[in-house]
């Protein structure tokens, strides 16, 4: 498999070539984000973006429906796979001259500090433990690259690294199958290997674990790649960004790590995979694998919990909702508490009534509109929040909305009217 096989039926074509410089290829790309978008020219190659920007692409992709997403994520969690190692990956089927100024990696955005790698899922291993995680990349020169490490897991790793004066080994994969980057973005222990997590997916979408190969520097990576680059974080250190994130905006300029590659795979027909950011797929792909943790959270604070969302319109990441039915008063106090708890990030969140659509926005809103006042705000000062968030300082302010109607309500004077 390869990306190619995620694309969908509705695909626009690009046949211009395309400029990686230009913001060419962001301009097509935001122009309908529902479509997938397929380059057949950038920069002399080819590439897609826009592949899993809805529910239902990805939903699609795994071969299950939109509303089994967040139950399979969560059982895969609890009950990881083995991974299935082949002596023949897909990725190996070509080395190629390593040139990063070659691929089709795009300028996004005209004060981005440089070209982006956006989709790009590192393979780390140090102290008997693996880690698979997203990271943004910036093209340096035809072997090197910056990347933006947050102080999670693979930041703990390079600073064990480092703090031993050594380098980090590490494999770089991009046009990976669905279940490695929802894998790739879910909060789990340190320690706990994602590579298990998505092969749990793969199996209970396609019935057979995760298929893995071994690259040159000893590293398992998922075999169905269609590009893997081998390297090491160095303990080189550059500025890294301006770079627009996930809420649109330029995010910070850091000093950051520079990896050096030294070999690069490709699939027989590579596609590169594109992720827009700020986009619809970006949204998804960083926000969705923590809809679990919140759902986890809250059912051990409320046992009746119907679904969670974090809303696009707050990137997928700094606004959520949650539907619940209440077993006493205060459910909905303790279901915003419980949500903070699952996505420290969270700034915002509104907890609803199981008859409530979540995904439908005009539903929320109308529930927040007709069934609660403003003294049932629930204000959180001094919080921890999110570094995507421009409006943090070095603390954010959480706001909860109750907005449950209290226990024996009689439900005439708040449900829509219907026709018979």
């Amino acid at each position: 498999m390869s990306l190619k096989d995620f694309l969908g039926e509705d695909v626009r074509i690009i046949d211009d070539w395309i400029d990686p410089d230009s913001g060419e290829a962001t301009r097509r790309l935001h122009e309908d984000q529902e479509t997938t978008v397929v380059f057949t020219d950038l920069n002399g190659m080819e590439a897609a973006g826009n592949v899993f920007s809805t529910r239902e692409k990805i939903a699609a992709a795994l071969g299950i429906g939109a509303d089994d997403i967040i139950a399979r994520l969560s059982d895969a969690i609890d009950r990881p796979v083995a991974v299935e190692e082949t002596d023949d990956p897909v990725f190996r089927s070509r080395s190629v001259a390593t040139d990063l100024t070659a691929l089709p990696i795009p300028k996004y955005y005209p004060e981005d500090r440089g070209r982006y790698i956006t989709s790009g899922v590192i393979v780390a291993e140090s102290g008997g433990r693996r880690n698979i995680s997203f990271h943004r990349m910036m093209v340096i020169d035809r072997d090197s690259l910056a990347v933006r490490l947050v102080p999670r897991h693979l930041y703990t790793m390079f600073r064990e690294s480092e703090e031993r004066g050594e380098e980090l080994r590490i494999s770089i994969c991009v046009g990976v199958p669905p279940e490695v980057l929802l894998a790739a973005a879910v909060v789990v222990d340190y320690g706990v290997d994602e590579l298990t997590i998505a092969s749990a997916l793969s199996m209970a979408c396609r019935g057979r674990p995760l298929a893995v190969g071994r690259c040159d520097n000893g590293l398992l990576v998922p075999s169905d790649c269609d590009y893997v680059m081998e390297g090491r974080i160095t303990l080189d250190k550059v500025e890294e960004g301006p770079f627009v994130d996930i809420t649109g905006t330029y995010d910070a300029v850091r000093m950051q790590p520079v990896i050096k590659i030294e070999k690069t795979w490709t699939a027989p027909d590579p596609c590169f995979h594109l992720l827009l950011p700020g986009g619809y797929d970006h949204f998804l792909l960083m926000g969705l694998p923590r809809e679990p943790m919140i759902l986890k959270t809250v059912r051990q604070a409320v046992p009746r919990v119907r679904a969670v969302r974090l809303t696009e319109g707050g990137c997928c990441w700094l606004n959520g909702v949650v539907s619940i039915a209440k077993n006493k008063e205060g459910d909905g106090v303790n279901a915003i508490l419980a949500a903070f708890t699952g996505h420290p990030s969270m700034k915002s969140v509104i907890v609803v009534d199981e008859d409530i659509d979540i995904f439908d926005d005009r539903e929320v809103e109308w529930a927040v509109a007709t069934r609660m006042q403003g003294d049932r705000i629930l204000r959180i000062p001094g919080a921890a929040g999110s570094s995507l968030d421009p409006s943090t300082s070095s603390t954010t302010y959480k706001v909860g909305y109750d907005a449950t109607l209290p226990i024996g309500t009689d439900m005439f004077m708040f449900e829509k009217a219907k026709l018979r």
